[in-house]
Parts: structure tokens; sequence; C-alpha cells
């Protein structure tokens, strides 16, 4: 068996109803198929005495249960955001998962125990031909299933809907056992459905363990893959107007990733114009990369060790001590930028233009400086007109 891979195929459906309803087909196409066999398995496995047929009908028959699941899952999940549920409800498939999982590994865990017994005890009777059909029958369909769930899986980047195909991957195992078992007892080998039993039951149980651990790391926020956030790293530095980068932080999310990034930026541009550097940085992730979404943080000077700027008063408290340094001696001021770098504030004060020549400007200018050196707030004020 080899391992699911989700990566690299079809992009992810573009709106939660249309992975709903590809989750949806695949589903009840799977549950027909479960429903038709397990009838078939269990009625021509009991009366062609079959304990094996009998037991992997009974086998399908419980899968009917993890389709109703899948099912309550896609369908949960496809749901928008809410208060409660601000992110969505996505990580209702990996719950899904885990479940799936965990149920894959105690069916390869009973294949096991029950090849055991069989191998302890060499109790076998002779079963009617008829059986090992029914058994190449539902291989056959099952093999079927699988690959085409496997490929809705893909086409809509879904880890449950993985885990529900390689669920119908072990079941085909398991049909395979019967068909081997119903065969070595026809031939008179009654050993060989044991021993395939024992073998494929150890690569069910490893599926099942592989998708419990990826789920469950899921549930425990478990970054991207090293290569994965290096390229996301590699598209935010290289986006216009970003000069360095620093906290990014991603985590899984039903099959997808969330990006938090803090970016530094020209400390002495506009709001407005840190937001749309933010803005673009944020799109050209969502666009190069399978991500849910990406929140940007704008960064003035890298915060990531520490913050300088931290014990500094806020605007009010500073504009109040500001007009004390300056002792009225300015005109109507129109506005006040401040900077607040390196553990100190840079002012920017706009003056009315009408009401000051550049060289009275420039000798005010000269008169104020000096009452800002080793002051306890302002590295510097500086006026425009």
């Amino acid at each position: 068996m080899t391992e699911p891979n989700l990566e690299g195929l079809s992009p992810l459906a573009d709106s939660g109803a249309e992975r709903y309803a590809a989750s949806r087909r695949s589903i009840l196409a799977s549950m027909a198929v479960n429903t038709t066999l397990s009838l078939l398995q269990i009625t021509v496995g009991y009366f062609g005495r079959s304990q094996a047929l009998l037991a992997d009908g009974i086998h399908t028959l419980s899968d009917l249960l993890s389709d109703f699941l899948v099912l309550f899952a896609s369908r949960q999940s496809a749901a928008a955001a809410d208060d409660q549920h601000p992110y969505g409800h996505r990580r209702i498939e990996t719950a899904a998962t885990l479940i799936l999982g965990a149920g894959l590994t105690i069916v390869g865990i009973g294949i096991l125990w029950r090849a055991g017994v069989r191998l302890t005890t060499g109790s076998f009777v002779t079963v009617h031909p008829a059986t090992l059909w029914i058994a190449l029958a539902t291989l056959a369909c099952k093999e079927g299933l699988f690959h085409y769930l496997m490929k809705v899986a893909r086409e809509q980047r879904s880890q449950m809907l993985a885990a529900n195909a390689w669920h119908t991957r072990a079941d085909a195992a398991t049909s395979l056992i019967g068909a081997i078992g119903i065969s070595g007892n026809l031939l008179g080998y009654t050993f060989l459905d044991s021993l395939a039993a024992a073998l494929v039951a150890f690569f069910i149980a490893r599926m099942g363990l592989k998708l419990g651990y990826q789920a469950l790391s899921e549930l425990v926020d478990t970054g991207v893959e090293q290569e994965e956030l290096a390229r996301i790293r590699q598209t935010l530095v290289e986006t216009p107007g970003v000069r360095g980068l620093h906290e990014l932080r991603t985590r899984r999310m039903a099959g997808q990733a969330l990006v938090d990034a803090h970016v530094l930026v020209d400390p002495r541009i506009s709001v407005s114009e840190g937001h749309y550097i933010a803005e673009t940085a944020r799109k050209r992730v969502l666009t190069n990369h399978d991500v849910l979404e990406v929140m940007v943080h704008i960064d003035p000077e890298d915060d990531f060790v520490a913050r300088p700027s931290a014990h500094l008063p806020g605007r009010a408290e500073l504009l109040e001590h500001l007009r004390d340094l300056l002792r009225g001696e300015l005109p109507a001021v129109e506005r006040t930028v401040l900077h607040y770098l390196d553990g100190k504030v840079e002012a920017e004060i706009f003056l009315k233009k009408e009401l000051l020549s550049p060289e009275a400007l420039a000798d005010l200018q000269e008169r104020i400086e000096g009452r800002f050196r080793g002051d306890a707030y302002f590295r510097s004020v500086r006026l425009h007109r």
C-alpha cells in the first residue's frame, strides 16, 4: 500500500458548498456499494459456510456507519464561519479523520487477531465455490470504489475523504484475504488465508496509525513542512514594500494552512500604505500557496527580540509633554505625526503654511532643537509648513 498524497494535484474547490456537494456524491456512491456488497457477502457467506466471507460482510456493513460519519462531517465542515467558529468548521473534517484513522487501526488489529486464532486452531470447513466468486466480485468493486474516492479526495484536497478512501482500500485488502482463504480452502492449502491476513493487517493498522497521527498533529496546531514554510517566507519577503519578516507561524486546518506573519516596512510611510503592503502580501500568499487565510501584521521595526518603545506613553500624554517643551511658541498646528522608533519618539509637526515664512520656520526650528536633548520621550522634533 502507498501513502495518500494530496499534493500538487487539482486546486481546492472554490466554495464550501461545492466541496460538500462533491463529498456527498462520493459518499452516497460508497454507501450504495457497501449496502449491496454486505447483503451479498452475508447471505452467500452464511449459506456457503464461509466464515471469512461472512465476517467480511459484517465488516462491510460496519463501513456504512463510517460513511454516515463522513457525510455528517462533510456537511458540518462546509458551514460558514460564525461567532462560535470564526475560522469556520473545517476542523470537523480533522476530527472525523482521526476517528476513521482509529477505526482503520482497530480493523487491522482485529484482522491480525483473527489470523492468529486461525493459525493456532487450524479449524476450517469446506466452503461452497460460489463464495469465491462473491469474494472476487467484492474485491473488484471495492478496489474500483477506492480509486473513485481517492480521485474526489485529490480534487477537493480533503484529508477526510482520503481517509475514507483508504478505509475502502482496507476493505479491499480484507476481501483479498477472504478470496485467498477461500481459494486455499478449496485447494486444500488452509494456511494461506491466515498468512495473507497477518501481512495485510499490518499495513492496514500502519495506515490507520498514520492517518490518526496526521489528524492529531493538526488538532494540536502543527505547522506546515519546512520546505513549504520556506516558500511562504520567500513569497512574503519578495512583496514590494516589505523590508523584512519575523514571527512567521502556520497551523494546519483540514489539509490547508492558516498563516500569521509580521512584516517590516518603512516606519515613516502612511498607515494606508502599510495596509496596502499587508494586503498585497496576503493576496500573494493566498494565490501562490494552498492556505485558507493569512494574517499580516505590519511592524515599523523588528520587535521579535525586544520591544524598545513599549514603555512610552500614549499620544495624548506625549502631546501634552510636547506643548510644555515648546512653551507655546508655535503658530497654529495642523497635525502632528509621531514615530515610535528604537525606544524614543520622533515628532513631525505640520504648521499652517500661510502663517510662517521659510526663514521664520528655519529660525524656529533652530531655537527649539536644544530643548529635546536628553528628553525622556522625544529624540527629535521636525517642523514643516
